[in-house]
């Protein structure tokens, strides 16, 4: 019998899911309200506003796995060319209980690592060439049972499909604008529109930002939860927590600027310690809130 992700031996998380599906309407009814707004204030234009929403979205649910290796140099790699790699990943496909995902390595000295992929058919494990140099087995086979955890738990799609909203908003305005206004200059509800359409995008960009970073924050900390219990090491996942962590602050301003944008799919986000300003709004809890976590972990198995 084949195993699947969902049946997986990872220990499943309630109050994942609920965030889950609680992020998920509200984004739902958010994008609803947000499309009807533009319906009733640019009306000659909703077909091309039904069109553009539908094909959007479509392509970044389908599409949005390949677009983000892509833009993280992420290459797939065989076990002739990457035995060590594909071994942790082995170990950790034993110890779950779940298919093998693709295996694949990013060329850059940020040391990090991230999942994705909608389903078990697409997922990715992709680590950096930086972290491979800087960890240990043990080390590396912690933070690789964090990121299976993400596809094992479904929250890559949910993730994917939720941070995709502000985007689409941003997407949707500028085309009904061009589409919609400029036609009736004369009428007095496109001044209207000019004026609320970008309001309106603006509020839908920022409640959908908090609530993708809230969910954001939780899955960290459950997929730390879950590959800790899983490998039975949480002392090898809180090492390379503390080692990845600390090697952010030695990688160059403008690398790490660049790999920013992607914070959120990052197994740690890519800040130096000098930028704890720019935290207040991060995709990740601190790293007191997860080795604060690990260690009660550690304290439970031993006890146990």
């Amino acid at each position: 019998m084949t195993r699947t992700w969902s049946q997986s031996r990872y220990a499943p998380d309630r109050g994942l899911t609920t965030r889950m599906v609680t992020t998920m309407f509200l984004i739902g009814l958010l994008y609803v309200v947000f499309v009807g707004v533009l319906l009733a204030l640019l009306q000659n234009a909703w077909p091309v506003i039904l069109l553009i929403a539908g094909v959007l979205f479509v392509a970044q649910f389908w599409f949005s796995d390949r677009i983000a290796a892509f833009s993280m140099g992420a290459r797939e790699v065989t076990p002739e060319q990457a035995p060590g790699l594909h071994g942790s990943v082995d170990r950790i496909c034993a110890l779950a209980d779940m298919p093998k995902p693709r295996v694949a390595i990013s060329d850059r000295d940020i040391p990090n690592a991230f999942a994705t992929g909608r389903n078990e058919r697409t997922a990715l494990v992709c680590v950096t060439t930086g972290l491979l140099r800087r960890l240990e087995p043990e080390e590396l086979e912690g933070v690789l049972a964090h990121e299976m955890s993400h596809v094992a738990h479904r929250d890559v799609a949910v993730m994917t499909i939720a941070s995709f909203l502000g985007v689409l908003a941003g997407f949707m305005t500028r085309a009904a604008l061009y589409t919609g206004l400029g036609r009736n200059s004369r009428d007095s509800s496109t001044a209207i529109a000019t004026l609320l359409i970008p309001l309106v995008s603006a509020v839908v960009y920022v409640i959908s930002f908090l609530l993708t970073r809230l969910l954001s924050r939780y899955r960290e900390l459950s997929a730390d939860r879950s590959a800790a219990l899983l490998t039975g090491r949480p002392s090898a996942l809180a090492s390379a927590l503390t080692k990845v962590t600390g090697e952010m602050a030695r990688i160059p301003t403008e690398d790490l600027r660049r790999a920013e944008p992607f914070n959120a799919l990052w197994f740690a986000p890519a800040f130096s310690s000098k930028e704890s300003l720019s935290r207040l709004f991060s995709s990740h809890p601190t790293l007191e809130q997860r080795l604060d976590q690990l260690g009660r972990i550690s304290a439970q198995l031993g006890r146990g």
